[in-house]
């Protein structure tokens, strides 16, 4: 049995006060402050709109970073719960790190010869990599190898089309945009063809009105009968992310996976598992696939792969690598991928990541901070959905007693309150994702998790004065 929100409350230590957390922090100015308006202006001047919404959001302008905390041109610091989405998981300013990528730097940092580098990165990924996933390709960003992933599963399967899910996000480049699941591509077709996209299990708002088990995997026999009526029966992939980031943090039942899994088996297909985001400790095991045990055919990865360094992978079998026109020379290569010093990248995060134990530091912490937050959901109506996996965690805003989301503006209300208070949030939307560096501390979880219990007291109280008021 499950405890309730008052046991885990009484398991926990007492919160510090969000008052104690903003002098440690130091937030000393106003928000944004004078030096970060001005630079911001002068930076306006050149910069062309649609930056992440953070940056648009937030209006500090930062000059450093140390371990998991930022700090902004005006001296004031912040403790850090987006990590750039996952990408910084080492912090910032990690002395090992530094020391190997600079070392580098110093030798040669460009081209696609063989370096000692790239054969460290490659040892230390097979390490890591499930064993039959023995082959690796080297690109520079999540939606490139996204791409290749299909480029590669429609060369060794002779087919074209792919089945995705409601809520994935796996790139802004043609190919990866209209696998896409949600409204951010309005405006932006014709969409390549043979995309196919079909309801994730996102149980906490299921599209069926059913609830898990007793659905018996509906969407999944939905997605058959897709696949039946609408497809030209060429199905080359199935492109899942075990665990769905920019959906909000989602982690769906480990049997929806299994299905899925059979499903692509079923139909001759090979099964994509993006974990750009879930890999490497982010869900307190080496990988997001580990928790359902599914045995994907391609992986996708980076973000905290290269420790902040823009540098991604496709892994795969020998036999599925061997498949042309992919394997030709030049084929599936990058001009920037496997580059020197994005492979010192890639050997330093993960040797780093193996010799300070973070995925177990992960899932202890994490642990740790997703039951303060169950804690929080028991004090606040107005938090539901508690949910994740290590330091990939998440909850909804919802009107107390409902199910009805925030509005943006009342978003965008907690995203200034805990901003006010030293923790930077992706609180301006209301389903909030939360994944720190992977060397968050215990110390730094109980901070965070009382900025978040005070700023979510003052959004509150006001949107009941407002309540009273009308």
């Amino acid at each position: 049995m499950t405890a309730g929100p008052a046991a885990v409350a009484s398991a926990l230590p007492p919160m510090a006060s969000a008052s104690d957390s903003k002098r440690r922090l130091r937030v000393l100015t106003e928000l944004p402050g004078p030096k970060s308006r001005a630079l911001r202006a002068r930076e306006a001047e050149h910069l062309a709109p649609g930056t992440q919404a953070i940056w648009e959001y937030a209006g500090i302008a930062v000059e450093s970073g140390a371990g998991s905390e930022l700090t902004d041109v005006d001296g004031n610091r912040f403790l850090d719960l987006v990590a750039g989405i996952s990408v910084a998981a080492l912090g910032y300013t990690h002395p090992r790190y530094l020391a190997e990528f600079s070392a580098q730097l110093a030798k040669i940092h460009v081209g696609s010869f063989t370096t000692e580098a790239r054969l460290k990165a490659l040892e230390l990924l097979a390490d890591m990599l499930p064993p039959e996933l023995d082959k690796v390709q080297l690109f520079s960003g999540g939606s490139e190898a996204v791409e290749s992933a299909l480029r590669l599963a429609r060369a060794y399967t002779g087919k074209f089309e792919v089945l995705s899910f409601w809520g994935g996000f796996h790139g802004k480049t043609s190919g990866a945009l209209a696998q896409m699941g949600s409204d951010f591509k309005r405006g932006l077709g014709p969409m390549a063809p043979g995309a196919h996209l079909t309801p994730y299990a996102d149980c906490a708002r299921c599209p069926f009105k059913l609830q898990h088990p007793s659905c018996g995997l509906l969407c999944v026999e939905f997605a058959r009968d897709k696949l039946k009526h609408e497809t030209t029966g060429k199905l080359a992939a199935v492109l899942v992310e075990p665990m769905q980031g920019t959906a909000g943090n989602i982690v769906p039942p480990p049997d929806f996976l299994r299905a899925i899994q059979e499903l692509a088996r079923d139909n001759e297909a090979l099964l994509i598992a993006d974990e750009m985001i879930t890999g490497f400790a982010r869900t307190g095991r080496k990988f997001g696939s580990e928790h359902s045990g599914i045995r994907p055919d391609i992986m996708t990865l980076g973000k905290g792969m290269g420790g902040g360094y823009p540098v991604t992978a496709v892994a795969t079998r020998a036999d599925i690598a061997r498949a042309e026109p992919w394997s030709k020379p030049s084929f599936s290569s990058s001009s920037y991928g496997g580059n020197p010093l994005a492979a010192a990248a890639v050997a330093s995060s993960l040797g780093i990541i193996r010799d300070e134990g973070l995925i177990e530091r992960a899932a202890r912490v994490g642990a740790r901070m997703k039951a303060g937050l169950s804690a929080l959901a028991g004090r606040h109506a107005s938090v539901a959905n508690v949910r994740g996996e290590g330091l990939f965690l998440g909850f909804d805003l919802v009107r107390a007693g409902t199910t009805e989301p925030w509005s943006a503006g009342e978003c965008r209300k907690l995203f200034d309150a805990t901003l006010r208070r030293g923790v930077v949030t992706m609180a301006y939307a209301p389903r909030v994702r939360i994944n720190p560096p992977l060397i968050f501390s215990e110390a730094e979880a109980d901070e965070s998790l009382a900025v978040l219990d005070e700023s979510l007291s003052e959004v509150e109280g006001a949107q009941h004065a407002v309540a009273k008021s009308a």
